[in-house]
This record gives structure tokens, sequence and C-alpha cells, in this order.
């Protein structure tokens, strides 16, 4: 283990601690008393507040201070990080405040000259290609809050038309540039996918009683089993598999058979249009194998497409 990397360990190691002896870092880290007690010279001067006490049982006492202690990167880790900051450009609407433009600028000032010349050579080199957010939403925050806060929500929802609903948020998630929400809805008492975009005039309502997030995730598990009650099985081609890959939803599932690829899975009927929208993208490389009502789906909205030409 090189220096730093053992320093940085020692800082973690030491983080919760009141109180150590030198022969704890001796046998934890596997080093010799002499580097021990360089190490300690080394970790006081990154900020580690410490004194000596001394005596048959003594050691060193941490001086009561702040909860963040220096951590120090490696250069593969710094470009770890950037990279990262890098990819998630794209995903301007986040639930935070603070752009990762910003992040990433007030790290970068923080680096070395080599260090920031190294960075600047790695990021022009790498590229990350994302969709962008469809749509601008101006309260992720509100839902995030929420949902870690385990609170009831009275909310607009306006996708297809508009309606008062009450909701528990179980999870935020990001796909294909729209922000997604699963949720409880209290007055159907069903689970829903909800798009955040649609979603205006959030308050919170303490007056219900709201589920743990154990419950949440049972509802949840309840809702895949017996909502998605209509089984489909299509067999896909090797490039149908890269696509099946890159776009995916929960009901379906990949599954090889004697090399053969295919998606299974279920659905609602509520659910057929937006089945065969999905299956429609993936061209000559499906093929529908169950049930007849998918393919009957498939083949009329083929052909309405045809007919348009």
């Amino acid at each position: 283990m090189k220096k730093a990397e053992r320093l940085n360990q020692e800082l973690l190691y030491l983080r919760d601690k009141s109180f150590f002896q030198l022969k704890e870092l001796m046998e934890e880290f596997s080093i010799s008393k002499r580097t021990a007690l360089r190490d300690v010279e080394e970790l006081e001067s990154m900020g580690l507040a410490l004194y000596v006490e001394t005596g048959r049982y003594g050691g060193y006492r941490k001086i009561n201070q702040g909860p963040l202690i220096p951590v120090f990167f490696n250069d593969k880790e710094i470009q770890a990080i950037f990279f990262a900051l890098n990819a998630l450009h794209l995903v301007s609407s986040t639930p935070f405040q603070k752009s990762y433009a910003n992040i990433q600028h007030k790290l970068f000032e923080t680096m070395t000259v080599p260090q920031q010349e190294s960075i600047s050579k790695m990021l022009t080199a790498v590229h990350y290609h994302n969709v962008a957010p469809v749509r601008e939403i101006d309260n992720l925050e509100e839902i995030l809050q929420a949902i870690l806060e385990e609170k009831a929500v009275e909310m607009t929802y306006s996708q297809y038309e508009k309606n008062d609903v009450q909701i528990q948020m179980y999870e935020l998630f990001y796909r294909n540039g729209i922000w997604f929400t699963s949720a409880y809805e209290f007055k159907t008492k069903q689970w829903g996918i909800y798009r955040c975009d649609y979603m205006s005039e959030l308050r919170i309502n303490e007056k219900v009683r709201t589920f743990s997030k154990e419950e949440l995730k049972k509802l949840e598990e309840n809702y895949e089993q017996t909502y998605h009650d209509i089984p489909f099985r299509c067999r896909l081609t090797s490039f149908g598999k890269e696509l099946f890959l890159k776009n995916n939803y929960p009901n379906m599932t990949l599954k090889i058979e004697n090399n053969v690829p295919y998606i299974i899975g279920g659905y609602n009927q509520e659910e057929l249009a937006y089945m065969t929208h999905y299956l429609i993208s993936l061209g000559k490389h499906v093929i529908i194998e169950e049930p007849q009502q998918l393919k009957d789906s498939y083949k009329k909205q083929l052909k309405e497409l045809l007919d348009k030409y």
C-alpha cells in the first residue's frame, strides 16, 4: 500500500475513535513502530488534532473537532471523479441546487497545476453522450425531500388530464431524459409510476398515515406480481439484444435459451399501447411469440405506419 493511500485509510480508521495507541496502527496496517510514528506526525500536519497521554496506558487523544477530516485522492481517483461529473452534465435537472458544472469547477480549482493539466487532457479525449432532460423541472428537491422524510404529498398531476392526487413516493429515477417517481396513491390504493415534469402544486399532508420504506417496497413487489398479469414473450436478434440492453423497463427481463435471446415479462391491459410502441422501436430485430393480442396490436400499428406512405 502506497503511503498516501495508507494515510487516507488511517484517517478513516481513526475517524470514530477518541483515543488510540500506536500499536493499533501497527497491527491494523502492518507497519513498524517507526513508520507508525511518522504517520502520526503526517496525520497531525494534515489537520488531525491530537495530544499525547503519557504513562503505561498512554496513547493519543483526539481533540474534539468537526466531523470532516481531510481525504486525499490519487491521480486515478481524481480522473474518475471528474469523468463521472462530466458524464452527468446532461442531467442538468437534479434534486440539488448546485449544478454539476459548478461542483466540477470548484474541485478543479483545488487541484495542482499538473493535476489540472492531466484532467483537462482526459476530458478532451473522452466524451459521454446521453439524453438531456425533455423538460425542465423545478420541484425535484421537494420530491426527494418527501421521499427521504416518508411524507405524503398532495399535488396536481396533468400527464393525461388534470387530477388532484395524494401519494407517497418510494424512489426517484431518471430514464431517457425524463425523471420518474414510483408511488402509492392513497385514494385509489394503487401503485403507479409518475412523471415528475407533470407534477405541480406539491404540498405535504402531515395528517395522512404513511408507510415505512420497507412497507412501500412490499407494495411495489405486490404490484409487479399482480398488475402485470398478461405474460409476453418475444424473440430477439443479437442486435435486438443490444437494443434491449440500452432501453428496457421494469416489467421485462432478458432470458437466453439455447443461445437465443428473449424478452419475457408481463403487462397490464392498460399498457398494451405502450408495449406495442416499445416493440415497434426494436424494428426487425424482434419477433413477438405471444400473446396473440400483442401480435395483433403490433400489426395494427405497423399498418397505420405504412398507410401514411
